[in-house]
């Protein structure tokens, strides 16, 4: 990094942006701005550390090795910059409901919700896991300012966040023996997943009886990773130690799935936190150069 007095916190944020969402199309759109002008932030800040950040091609965006190293400092700084900012005003508290999808949220909730305390230290968090459906009626309600779901037939508007794709999952050594019933685990009769699902087997003509029934999709997962039964997971969620079986038992194909993000709000703080999430959200989501990372070949093959 070159000699320098001070960095352009604008410039900086553009440069953070641009690396979550691996986009500038995108990245002008969430800062309310034209790619030009991100273009010319972006090099004005490549200018002042002096080093190429952003590697971009017709095809693909991704950040360059001095742009990785720096990346993890340009967001402390933002976030450092916001407190300080958010010193300066009367500390009001306030408080942001979040819905989370249990068979929706993974390894990207801790990063999820610390971007969110860093964008605003003073906000108190709530975070509700449920299925979507409970979550749909809790969000039409008033209980929770946003929900993370996936996309229920009501044609409802929300912000597209990501893709999943789902498979059969069972432990290696589970066995369903000539004529018996595929023995399923299930968390609640609203689940949704679990009713595409059973209108698959339906429609294959495939026999089925639930054989463990569990309190929230944990207890679904720990009851398959423990052999008892089959069930339907994100191909990014399957239990640990399981593997995808559809091809091995005949089962049928699972529709893919959009997984959105809902809310009402309308206030300028309440966007903003809105876009952290949605951003925290996709940088787990980003997909290698193939675009199949964690599928398995039986479900890419269905």
């Amino acid at each position: 990094m070159t000699d320098m007095t001070t960095l352009d916190i604008d410039a900086v944020k553009t440069f953070v942006t641009i690396a979550d969402l691996r986009s500038f199309t995108r990245a002008a759109e969430t800062l309310g701005t034209t790619q030009g002008a991100i273009s010319v932030k972006l090099k004005r800040l490549e200018s002042q550390v002096g080093h190429r950040l952003i590697e971009r091609t017709p095809r693909l965006v991704r950040l360059s090795a001095q742009g990785a190293a720096f990346v993890v400092p340009a967001r402390d700084l933002l976030a450092a910059h916001d407190r300080a900012v958010a010193g300066l005003s009367p500390a009001r508290p306030r408080r942001f409901s979040l819905g989370i999808a249990t068979h929706v949220g993974g390894a990207e909730v801790p990063t999820l919700l610390a971007r969110l305390h860093a964008h605003d230290p003073a906000l108190t968090i709530e975070v509700r896991l449920d299925d979507s459906r409970d979550l749909l009626t809790a969000f039409d309600r008033g209980d929770i300012d946003a929900a993370i779901i996936r996309r229920e037939d009501d044609g409802r508007d929300g912000e597209m966040l990501t893709t999943d794709h789902y498979g059969w999952f069972a432990t290696p050594d589970f066995v369903r023996r000539a004529g018996e019933p595929l023995r399923l685990a299930a968390s609640s009769p609203s689940c949704g997943v679990l009713n595409i699902a059973t209108r698959a087997l339906a429609a294959a003509g495939i026999t089925w009886t639930e054989s463990f029934l569990g309190c929230g999709s944990f207890a679904v997962a720990d009851a398959v990773a423990a052999g008892l039964a089959t069930s339907v997971f994100s191909c990014r969620l399957a239990p640990a130690g399981t593997i995808e079986v559809s091809r091995r038992f005949g089962l049928p194909a699972l529709p893919p799935s959009e997984i959105v993000l809902l809310s009402a709000l309308s206030d300028a703080r309440s966007r903003a936190a809105l876009k952290t999430i949605a951003r925290a959200f996709r940088e787990h989501h980003q997909l290698p150069e193939s675009g199949v990372a964690n599928i398995p070949a039986e479900v890419l093959e269905m």
